[in-house]
């Protein structure tokens, strides 16, 4: 891992590069995540150089001060473009309280990417309130409740689920809950319409976190909006299936995004 430092803390990134003449990608996971449930798109490195980041208090990176809502959702975004920065990074792909953050980017920051990849997430993440409850007072049940039949993921390989849990823990209740609060203060709704840049909306076909009409809302609303499926997936297409992800962001970006450039 790599590290910028920046508003008096370092984050940590990871650049995966084999020569391939597309435009960087910056990814950005979601609640409780890290850098490493964006591993299956290293398999992308052939075409674009593939940056990840842990956000601040998650994986290796720093944590901040930062109150959930606004306040956490500003700071998670100085990280990714602090990174953007360091990588010259054009594309962003997020998901979930990462979508978010790519939506916060492309609304309130200069920063203008060549095209995002918005995936399990949505204009607004309003958060179920028994869960908010259990990620305050029971976090082993919030951890298993995440993890049920259709939630981040629909049928994963074990190793994959046993992955995402441990990744969960290690961040923590508090970082976690955190993500939680600032995804469930998250509304746009009212301004998708201010976004002109190419953006292709990837959900699961099983999600029931974000599921597909928050998808077919982002697309609609925003001007160069797409939207994809992956079958076979949940809110974790990425990591549950791999392949056909990689493939639908590929197509995505070789139709939106000018390689002369790069």
């Amino acid at each position: 891992m790599e590290t910028v430092l920046h508003n008096g803390r370092e984050t940590a990134y990871e650049v995966v590069d084999r020569g391939g003449d597309g435009p960087p990608l910056c990814f950005v996971h979601g609640s409780g995540g890290s850098h490493a449930v964006w591993n299956g798109q290293h398999a992308l490195a052939d075409r674009y150089p593939i940056v990840t980041l842990d956000l601040s208090g998650h994986g290796d990176s720093d944590d901040v001060d930062a109150s959930a809502g606004y306040t956490a959702l500003s700071a998670y975004a100085d990280d990714v473009l602090a990174v953007v920065d360091e990588t010259d990074a054009s594309v962003l792909v997020g998901n979930s309280l990462g979508g978010a953050i790519v939506l916060q980017i492309l609304l309130e920051r200069e920063f203008d990417p060549a095209a995002t990849v918005l995936t399990g997430t949505g204009a607004r993440l309003g958060v179920l309130e028994d869960l908010l409850t259990w990620l305050k007072s029971d976090f082993e049940r919030a951890v298993e409740f995440l993890h049920g039949s259709d939630r981040l993921f629909h049928d994963p390989d074990p190793k994959l689920l046993e992955r995402s849990m441990e990744q969960m823990y290690d961040t923590g209740q508090e970082i976690t809950k955190r993500d939680f609060l600032t995804s469930h203060e998250f509304d746009v709704r009212g301004r998708l319409d201010e976004i002109d840049t190419p953006s292709l909306a990837v959900y699961g076909e099983y999600d029931q976190l974000t599921p597909p009409w928050f998808h077919e809302y982002l697309a609609d609303e925003i001007d160069e909006g797409e939207l994809a499926e992956i079958d076979d997936a949940a809110h974790l297409a990425m990591a549950e299936q791999p392949a056909a992800f990689n493939e639908t962001i590929d197509e995505f970006l070789t139709a939106h995004v000018d390689y002369s450039s790069h």
